[in-house]
Parts: structure tokens; C-alpha cells; sequence
């Protein structure tokens, strides 16, 4: 009889090896590791990881067989998600000794775009789908998928709206202003009208004007013409100045005190109709900056809102982001 080193070089000997280790059947000694973290080689950690998926595409194969029972089924359903576990913990072995990062987390899609269910967790492969009680599971989650897309669907419309979807720009051309004041306006006299009525004065009489609060931004468009920017004193006392010349004079006439008092109001809405409404709010934000020392005219300015495209190039930024991350590592973020 051979020994067995003359047995261990013949042709039908290697065969079963080759055979075996294709399988994932090997001996003893060249058996795989219960702890992936027990395997320090990087080659080692490859060649086991590409052995678990020959046995899952081996079992993926076999759970396709119609002459199989539900048990047999189940049985191999089981065995396929405890390779899929094992794989993993290969994989995050390979990555921690500097490997190639095999963790793809993407989602499967169906033809719609959407999910497809059981792609997370414990999945079903085959005809682990049709087994009674997953199927209906599979079918819940399909409706309860539709009911979603519906919502989605109608609060669709309210959504990605931008500023003039909330009110934020009605002011900005100013016409809704001036709607405004043509209506004070109408009103003012129509309340006027019925007031003589009721107290029985003379209805010949004209109806004065509204009055309206002076503008401050009189002054502060003078200023802003000139090269140098006032001191908050300088504005201060610019202001107190103001006040002093519209308060009413002992023994001057009407129209004295009416050209006095409405030649500031006619200069500041003729400078004010030449600017524009970020040079005005930028003119209001100095003007308040003046009295409060601590702050600066750019803290005082209306927040800025993002447009459209500048959300969605910002989302896109972070959807790139996500993916160098998901498929190459933190490293390399």
C-alpha cells in the first residue's frame, strides 16, 4: 500500500482538495475562523470573504428549487442571512487592516424608483418571498408604501416654495405700499365726511390730510450724500436739531409752520424714491447703528434668503458628500 505522501500527490487526491476548497469544505488545519478579528492578513481576510459569497451564491441558487418544502426553505433563508452577517464582519476587518472598503449600503429600487422591501435586516431570498405569512408582510409594506407616496404627493405642491410663497417680497416693489396708503387715504375721509355729518359742521369745507408720522430718513439721506459718515453724536444732535424746527413757533402763521414742517417729509420721499430697497434698509440699519453702539450696521440689515438654486446646489453638495463617504471611507472626505 502507498504511504500516504505518495497518496497525498495523486491526481484523484488533488481533485477532492481543489473540489472541497471550492466548496468550502477544506481540512482541519486550513479551516475559516469563527472571529474575523483572529485574521491579521489582509490576503487572508479576501480569500475568506470571496469563499462566504461562493456558499451564498451556491445557496441562492439552490433556494430557487421548486421541489423544496417550506421548512427545507426557511432553513436555507436562515443560513443565507448568517453568511451575509459573517461577510460583513469580514469586510469590516478588511477596512480596518487598510483594505478596500466593500460596504455598499445602497438601497435596491424597483422600476418606480422606490425601495423595495426587505432589502434591510433579515432578507428574503427566492422563494423565502412567497412562503405564507411573508407574502402578506411584503404587501402591507407595499400599501402602506402607496398610502405615503398619496401624502407625499398632495402636500407635493407646498413644498420647495420660495420667499414670495410667504409674503416676504410683497413690500419689495411697493406697490402694495401705496395700495395702502390710497386706501388709509379713502378711508380717512370717508370717517371724516360722516364725522361733520353727525356733529352737523359745514360739509364745505376741505378735508385736511391724513397725518402721518414725519420720516427720519430725511436727514439721514443728506448725510449719506456727503463723502463722511456721521458720528452717532452728530446724528443725535442732527435730530434734536429737527425736532426743535418742527415744533410749532409762538406767533408764526399756518403756512409758515405747514412749509416748515412738510419740506423734510418732500425731501426725504424724493430721495427715498431713488434708492433702492437694499441702499434704503441700509440707510435705516446706519441710521439705528448710530444710537446703539454695539452694534454694526450689517447686524442690523434683514436676513438674506436663500434662493432656490442655492438650496439645491447646497443639497447637492451634501448628496455628493454622502456617496464619497458611503462608497470610499471618512478618509477621504
Amino acid at each position: 500500500m502507498a504511504r500516504n505522501e505518495e497518496k497525498a500527490q495523486s491526481m484523484l487526491y488533488r481533485f477532492r482538495e481543489a473540489q472541497a476548497a471550492e466548496l468550502g469544505l477544506g481540512t482541519r488545519a486550513d479551516r475559516r475562523p469563527k472571529m474575523a478579528s483572529a485574521c491579521k492578513s489582509l490576503r487572508e481576510c479576501e480569500r475568506w470573504r470571496g469563499e462566504i459569497l461562493r456558499e451564498i451564491s451556491r445557496k441562492v441558487s439552490k433556494i430557487q428549487d421548486a421541489g423544496l418544502t417550506d421548512y427545507e426553505v426557511r432553513d436555507l433563508n436562515d443560513e443565507i442571512n448568517k453568511l451575509m452577517r459573517e461577510k460583513r464582519h469580514w469586510e469590516n476587518q478588511i477596512v480596518a487592516l487598510g483594505g478596500a472598503n466593500y460596504r455598499r449600503n445602497v438601497a435596491m429600487v424597483d422600476d418606480d424608483g422606490k425601495e423595495v422591501p426587505g432589502t434591510k435586516g433579515y432578507k428574503y431570498f427566492g422563494r423565502a418571498k412567497e412562503l405564507p405569512g411573508v407574502k402578506e408582510l411584503f404587501q402591507s409594506k407595499k400599501k402602506e408604501e402607496e398610502e405615503e407616496s398619496q401624502a407625499q404627493n398632495f402636500y407635493k405642491k407646498f413644498q420647495n416654495q420660495g420667499p414670495a410663497y410667504f409674503g416676504d417680497l410683497d413690500e419689495v416693489d411697493g406697490k402694495l405700499l401705496d395700495f395702502e396708503m390710497h386706501a388709509e387715504d379713502e378711508e380717512w375721509q370717508d370717517a371724516y365726511s360722516h364725522l361733520r355729518t353727525v356733529l352737523g359742521l359745514p360739509v364745505d369745507e376741505p378735508i385736511p390730510p391724513i397725518p402721518r408720522p414725519a420720516k427720519t430718513t430725511a436727514t439721514i439721506t443728506i448725510t449719506d450724500a456727503s463723502s463722511t459718515e456721521p458720528s452717532p453724536l452728530d446724528t443725535k444732535r442732527k435730530a434734536s436739531d429737527g425736532d426743535v424746527d418742527m415744533a410749532p413757533a409762538d406767533g408764526a402763521d399756518d403756512h409758515a409752520k405747514r412749509q416748515r414742517t412738510d419740506a423734510p417729509t418732500q425731501t426725504g420721499a424724493g430721495a427715498n424714491a431713488e434708492l433702492s430697497p437694499q441702499e434704503a434698509a441700509m440707510t435705516a440699519a446706519r441710521a439705528t447703528a448710530a444710537f446703539i453702539s454695539f452694534l454694526s450696521p450689517e447686524n442690523l440689515l434683514p436676513p438674506k434668503m436663500p434662493t432656490r438654486e442655492e438650496m439645491e446646489q447646497f443639497l447637492l453638495d451634501l448628496r455628493k458628500k454622502a456617496l464619497v463617504e458611503e462608497y470610499f471611507g471618512d478618509t477621504l472626505s
